[in-house]
């Protein structure tokens, strides 16, 4: 995959970084003398090019055209809606992302200036400590689908709601998955007839609302009538 990069500071840098690990063709452009010489000291020279990527002679040099993704991380959210259009409607970029840097301007994020994805920083971290503050002891391991699925994990407290009621008598929320027990050091796949004991650890895959009805099943209080 062939991805240019707009913008070479850390975000932009980090990403290259991701990428050229995976094997992947990287272009990062940069015009600040400061950051290239800091990327020349992290990044390979051939990946570099410097130039302002609003500019279209510098994203043509910079092979966008040939371009699977191209992702705007510049530090101004003008520059990166910008290049996010031009390299749709220019040549044809089949994915755009791009970052928010002020959270004010994301409603402009979207298909009119042919952004695929927006990725607003503040929301995202604000969402994940809200979210850390609401799960108690439930851990998330992975976010799926954008943020609107997670991987959790939570281990079973004595006195449980859940602790020996069958699996298909938990009436879960239709976006709760139970993927897998872990009992003992061994995985259990879990089945209709599993029943849940203490000290159990659940991994499922859920919505929101999904790992708040867990959260509930896992935390101590009177048992489920089977």
């Amino acid at each position: 995959m062939f991805v240019v990069i707009a913008g070479g500071g850390r975000t932009g840098t980090q990403l290259a970084q991701f990428l050229l690990e995976e094997d992947h063709d990287v272009r990062v452009i940069e015009h600040r003398k400061d950051v290239l010489a800091r990327l020349h000291r992290e990044l390979p020279t051939e990946v570099i090019f410097e130039g302002k990527a609003i500019e279209l002679e510098v994203l043509e040099s910079a092979g966008t055209r040939k371009a699977n993704v191209v992702a705007a991380c510049t530090a101004l959210d003008e520059d990166n809606l910008v290049i996010c259009y031009s390299a749709r409607k220019y040549y044809q970029v089949h994915r755009t992302i791009a970052r928010i840097n002020d959270p004010r301007n994301a409603w402009l994020f979207d298909e009119k200036f042919c952004v695929d994805v927006a990725l607003n920083a503040s929301a995202v971290i604000a969402s994940l400590i809200e979210e850390e503050m609401s799960l108690g002891d439930m851990m998330t391991l992975l976010k799926l689908r954008r943020g609107e699925y997670s991987l959790v994990e939570e281990k079973i407290p004595e006195g449980a709601h859940a602790v020996g009621v069958a699996l298909k008598d938990l009436r879960l929320h239709e976006e709760c998955v139970i993927a897998a027990i872990i009992r003992h050091g061994k995985i259990i796949v879990p089945r209709g007839m599993t029943v849940f004991e203490v000290g159990d650890e659940v991994l499922a895959v859920t919505s929101r609302k999904g790992a708040d009805q867990l959260r509930e099943l896992f935390s101590r209080g009177e048992r489920i009538a089977g």
